[in-house]
């Protein structure tokens, strides 16, 4: 009888990490805000900071649908290097442009609450429609104050995270939140365990969630 030759021991297969993504509206909605606030000729030289086939891609995406982060990272890095010194803040209203832009556009049901407290417990959650994977939970609510918390998704820049700081409070704005500040109170690239944005206004809303009257784009972050 011919012995059994002993098993290979299997070898535990690595668990797969899923590749970090964005929408393409992340895109669209960076080169609308350029072209608005700087021109279109500012938007071009950005373009042309990018590898030939990065172009391709951030030119032609579809704002639905899905690339890697790492495209979006080098378009806003490129555009930094170019606005940074003459706009310093120009990431925090990209950020507030997206969302009065393109976010209204394609989630209006979502960011037009009656609300910033409809808005924020709200079972939909606005970053998972853009990024992912990952989620943007709120740990704290107090009234007319709220903390956010970023928890599975590597942001890798700080641009990430001014970016969130706009659009956080365009997003205040849109549900009727008086006077909105946001503040990015922790973050992972200043030492920090985890990114965290601390949310605050005035009031309680309005029926319908429309903007009040009034009040603009500026920033209430610090």
């Amino acid at each position: 009888m011919t012995p059994m030759t002993p098993m290979t021991p299997m070898t535990p297969m690595t668990p797969m990490t899923p590749m970090t993504v964005t929408k393409g509206a992340t895109v669209r909605a960076t080169f609308t805000y350029i072209e608005a606030a700087h021109g279109a000729q500012v938007s071009a030289a950005v373009l042309s900071m990018l590898p030939p086939p990065l172009r391709d891609r951030v030119v032609n995406v579809d704002p639905t649908a899905e690339l890697p982060y790492a495209d979006l990272l080098a378009l806003w890095r490129a555009a930094d290097l170019i606005l940074g010194g003459r706009d310093p803040r120009w990431m925090e209203e990209s950020g507030a442009h997206s969302i009065e832009s393109t976010g209204v556009q394609l989630y209006s049901g979502i960011l037009r609450k009656r609300s910033p407290h409809e808005f924020l417990t709200q079972s939909v959650s606005l970053f998972q429609l853009y990024y992912s994977p990952g989620d943007m939970e709120v740990v704290e609510e107090d009234g007319t104050r709220a903390v956010l918390r970023l928890s599975g998704f590597d942001s890798e820049d700080e641009l990430f995270c001014r970016r969130q700081t706009g659009g956080l409070r365009q997003a205040l704005l849109l549900a009727g939140g008086e006077s909105p500040r946001v503040k990015h109170v922790r973050c992972v690239h200043a030492g920090d365990a985890f990114c965290e944005w601390e949310l605050t206004w005035k009031g309680e809303g309005k029926p319908g969630g429309e903007p009040r009257a009034g009040q603009g784009p500026e920033q209430g972050a610090e």
